[in-house]
């Protein structure tokens, strides 16, 4: 089947794990402050007085700042999962999440890299940066840029709107004309010292597949590294249900995902969440490699993310292996020698 933006054993995370909301956050608080038997006496009440009102002002300065709030989002985000990145199978900090409601499909990942936040925020805002990142993964056989101007603002200061028209194939190597085609507009939502926010979404796409997402989301950490949340979705229709089943019940079969299910968490997912995390993991992965090359030569990176990128994959074959090295590398050479070099 042909897919689009198609770990060991991570540990299991909380269901209501993703984007925690301040506004949520501070009530919960609260309510547990108010309700406390310990929280007797005018001193503590004078304590959760004075919490209150700052909670509010910090609201209050949130709702006048949606960069803020963004980044306030994420940053909660990350606190929540500290221990599960701490704790990762997967030998560093990087988890994967997914989840299928009835026609609709999402994985997440999330990881802190050894990057720092201002060069990952200059590195992946560029829409012509992404068709870079795009074109790592198997089944992408072209990208293109097309772009238009529009006003700056303090939420959205990129300063063009964009679109990707990115064309996907099989796994092996095709003839330009024997790919599809999908426009994902691109989007910077926030781009300032506290946050990094790239939303690129198309409503359709091949074989009834629908609402396709793939978003961005970074903050600074300690250590001069960065927290970043790929979030990678989308919806599928009756053709796309049915060359989905045809692909898992032949060459997609044995194939698993990255996070555990069944009893005592024993088992890796599988099947369409299978698919799903494989692809969420194969663009994480692609951004890495891309981050990593920036430090060869200009003339020296586009072979050095290629190679970089395989060889991570690499290292999850029962998920990700699908061909050989050198043809995964021929291929690759031959699509991104028809793609101009972001600049």
């Amino acid at each position: 089947m042909r897919s689009f933006l198609a770990l060991h054993s991570p540990p299991r995370l909380p269901n209501n794990f993703g984007h925690i909301g301040l506004t949520r956050l501070t009530a919960r608080h609260t309510w547990q402050n108010l309700s406390s038997s310990q929280w007797s006496g005018f001193g503590r009440w004078i304590v959760v007085a004075a919490s209150l009102v700052a909670a509010q002002h910090a609201l209050a300065q949130a709702r006048t700042n949606p960069v803020d709030r963004g980044a306030a989002d994420v940053e909660h985000t990350y606190e929540a999962i500290k221990p599960a990145l701490r704790d990762s199978a997967f030998g560093k900090p990087l988890a994967i999440k997914s989840q299928q409601r009835d026609d609709q499909l999402q994985g997440d990942v999330y990881a802190v890299i050894d990057h720092s936040f201002s060069s990952v925020r200059d590195a992946l805002r560029p829409a012509s940066h992404w068709c870079e990142i795009l074109m790592l993964h198997l089944n992408t056989k072209g990208c293109a840029v097309h772009t238009a101007k529009q006003e700056t603002s303090e939420v959205s200061p990129s300063a063009e709107t964009a679109s990707l028209a990115v064309a996907v194939g099989s796994k092996h190597e095709e003839a330009p004309g024997e790919s599809r085609d999908i426009t994902l507009d691109y989007r910077v939502a926030a781009a300032s010292p506290r946050l990094l926010d790239v939303r690129m979404q198309a409503k359709d796409g091949p074989m009834s597949t629908h609402d396709y997402r793939l978003w961005l989301q970074a903050v600074p950490v300690e250590g001069d590294r960065t927290f970043v949340h790929l979030h990678y979705a989308y919806g599928f229709g009756i053709a796309a249900r049915l060359a989905m089943k045809g692909y898992l019940a032949t060459i997609g079969r044995d194939k698993v995902g990255f996070s555990r299910s069944g009893p005592n968490q024993g088992e890796y997912v599988d099947g369409i969440r299978g698919v799903v995390e494989r692809n969420a993991m194969r663009y994480y992965l692609a951004i890495d490699a891309y981050l990593d090359s920036l430090s060869a030569p200009p003339d020296r990176q586009r072979e050095a993310r290629f190679k970089a990128w395989f060889d991570a994959t690499e290292l999850y074959p029962r998920q990700l292996h699908e061909i050989d090295r050198d043809e995964y590398l021929t291929m690759k050479r031959h699509e991104l020698g028809r793609v101009p070099r972001s600049p």
